[in-house]
């Protein structure tokens, strides 16, 4: 009967490892689909200016950047991350405090917190679109230090082009996030914005530095950048 037991347990141990390995590496291809999807520049947009152009920008640019992981850096289809869906949770969750029926629909354990998160998603979608008109219309008319346009043809082609690809990005991303919580390990919204911090902080510590050292951000800003850093 000891033997037994302990041949059981061996093959329960081992069918754990095993589905533990799949997690982790669902999760690692995740997270390599999200790193390529980084690299991806939206329509209409030249990288290499968009980059050169980005390079001039301090602050709290430089903090937004790092936490896309570089995507913003080169407007890549995922340049906004799921910060869109972060800002529609903690809308959901304020909601939730003011208005009663929100709160009581909140109470109702796991089917209410799944309408809460139904709504964040769906929230997250106007989110996303006014984000994304207001990043396609800012970049309309910049240059690059060699005055290479960052946009190669401006107008309202290229900023429906972009909206639709910049909120299709986010979409996609919170798609992947429930897959990575559903199939992987830990929360998958989360992880992808562990990964871009890990992939952006580098660069982004770097650049603070030197702007730092060459006097084009004072001591007041450096620490603000610090703090909403920590704060995150």
């Amino acid at each position: 009967m000891s033997r037994s037991a302990n041949a059981l347990a061996g093959m329960a141990g081992a069918g754990k490892f095993t589905e533990l390995r799949q997690r982790l590496l669902f999760v690692l291809g995740a997270l390599i689909v999200y790193r390529i999807g980084c690299h991806i520049p939206v329509p209409g947009v030249n990288p290499v200016a968009m980059t050169a152009f980005m390079q001039q920008q301090q602050g709290i640019v430089n903090m937004l950047n790092m936490f896309s992981g570089g995507a913003l850096e080169r407007l890549s289809l995922l340049a906004l991350n799921v910060m869109p869906y972060i800002s529609s949770s903690i809308i959901m969750q304020l909601c939730a405090q003011i208005f009663p029926s929100l709160k009581a629909i909140q109470k109702e354990g796991e089917s209410g917190r799944r309408k809460i998160n139904q709504w964040s998603r769906l929230g997250a979608v106007p989110l996303a679109v006014c984000q994304a008109i207001g990043i396609a219309t800012a970049l309309q008319g910049q240059v690059a230090p060699d005055g290479t346009p960052v946009v190669t043809n401006p107008g309202m082609a290229f900023v429906f082009t972009a909206v639709i690809a910049l909120t299709a990005g986010t979409m996609f991303l919170m798609w992947l996030g429930e897959q990575i919580t559903e199939r992987g390990i830990g929360n998958g919204v989360s992880l992808i914005i562990f990964a871009g911090i890990v992939a952006g902080l580098p660069g982004a510590v770097i650049q603070t530095i030197e702007a730092f050292r060459g006097g084009s951000m004072n001591f007041l800003t450096l620490l603000l950048v610090v703090a909403v850093v920590l704060a995150f």
